[in-house]
């Protein structure tokens, strides 16, 4: 097996490969500083790359040098404090200018961390890293996109790289026993005779001989192996099942819903939005926002419109339903549902809401998860969804969060591989 590994530089004149190898070597540190920056930094800054500190003694690799055996002892010129045999100790490493936050010394010595940068792909990369949409399963074709290649069977045309070696000597040998059967056959039956009669005449003899120099010529004629006898595999272009999935955001734009709420719901969307984009080429987003009434909008009005009123959300679900009978087939899409709200609504609509999403919407959606943004304490509409919870935990998530520190956990604990959904309340 052969390796081929590009030792040409990037456009900083780092090597590539080196670069890969450092990152792989370190990625428990990288992965630390990445989720440390995502609780400091704002979410809506995502997107760029991270400045990266490895502490100096991770990175030190043992070396071997050459160096005097044996004990020795000196005193250098000029040494007033220390005479032979005298133990000095050590100095603490917090002394001398590292990074930590200690007071300054006079005296001691250390070392500074080691400090790189990510690119926003690396970051987006370990941002998003162990998490996907749960229960994605394969629907019908997209695109002709991906493709795999499968042996088809044997054509005599095609390239020698494609050779099918068994197939071309088989048929070599076959053509061989077909061309030279019956020469054989009769070159030794000439042989018997020559061998057998020695009161053969002279005349008959010398006809035997031109007769079997004659077979052996033809025989000498014949091909090993013959343009006939070339078979090649054939192969071809299989198309895979590519999953389509809908992502449906529905976010709560309504009067209960205070400015610092609206953010923190629009950060996990932003959240969300940079995930799907990242990790699934077949994956739409639709946009709604509700108050007393839905409204699918586009992403820039999903997240910057000043729109407000009542609280029925309801009608946010009514119109998700209505959006995947119209475009979004159950056979052929993998439904998800995404719903923010500060869990304030109109008495009378939050059992509308369980029966809509019990009966009408959970039956068709491969995950459903509900983020309650409160901190006064949970609303009846969270009442209601624990019931959904118990009866349907493997399709149904809800959490509640308080903080803008809680958003990237709870994203996590959402779309984490292998999670378990139900009921659970965030705490930090």
């Amino acid at each position: 097996m052969s390796y081929i590994i590009d030792r040409r530089l990037n456009s900083k004149d780092k090597s590539a490969v080196n670069r890969q190898r450092f990152i792989r070597r370190y990625r428990k540190h990288i992965k630390k500083a990445v989720s440390d920056a995502v609780s400091s930094r704002s979410i809506m800054d995502m997107e760029r790359g991270e400045s990266i500190s490895i502490p100096q003694g991770d990175i030190s690799e043992p070396s071997f040098r050459h160096a005097p055996g044996g004990y020795r002892a000196r005193v250098l010129p000029g040494n007033k404090e220390f005479q032979p045999g005298d133990r000095i100790k050590r100095p603490d490493a917090q002394s001398g200018g590292g990074p930590g936050k200690g007071q300054a010394s006079d005296s001691g010595e250390g070392m500074d961390e080691f400090v790189f940068q990510i690119t926003q792909s690396e970051f987006l990369e370990f941002m998003f890293e162990d998490l996907e949409l749960p229960n994605l399963i394969k629907r019908q074709l997209t695109s002709i996109e991906n493709f795999n290649i499968v042996k088809a069977g044997i054509s005599e045309e095609g390239t020698p790289n494609q050779m099918n070696v068994v197939r071309t000597m088989r048929s070599a040998y076959a053509r061989r026993i077909a061309m030279g059967g019956r020469k054989k056959r009769r070159r030794k039956e000439i042989l018997a005779i020559l061998d057998t009669q020695d009161s053969i005449e002279e005349s008959s003899r010398l006809e035997l001989q031109e007769e079997l120099e004659a077979l052996d010529k033809r025989l000498a004629s014949i091909p090993y192996i013959d343009d006939f006898d070339l078979k090649f595999n054939v192969n071809k272009k299989e198309p895979q099942p590519s999953s389509k999935a809908v992502m449906f955001c529905l976010m709560d734009v309504s009067g209960s819903m205070d400015q610092r709420t609206k953010d923190i719901a629009k950060r996990f969307f932003i959240l969300l939005y940079l995930f799907l984009q990242r990790n699934y080429r077949h994956t739409e987003v639709v946009f709604i926002r509700h108050h007393s009434t839905a409204k699918e909008v586009e992403e820039n009005e999903f997240f910057y419109s000043r729109e407000t009123g009542g609280t029925v959300v309801s009608s946010a679900l009514k119109l998700m339903q209505e959006i995947i009978a119209d475009r979004f087939s159950v056979e052929e899409w993998n439904i998800y549902g995404a719903q923010a709200s500060d869990g304030d609504n109109w008495t009378n609509d939050s059992p509308i809401c369980h029966q809509l999403l019990e009966e009408k919407l959970l039956p068709v959606l491969q995950y459903y998860c509900y983020l309650e943004i409160t901190d006064r304490g949970h609303q009846e509409l969270w009442q209601y969804y624990e019931k959904l919870a118990d009866s349907q935990g493997n399709v149904f998530a809800m959490r509640g969060i308080s903080d803008y520190a809680d958003i990237y956990p709870v994203f996590r604990d959402l779309f984490c591989r292998d999670s378990v959904a139900g009921v659970a309340q965030f705490s930090r």
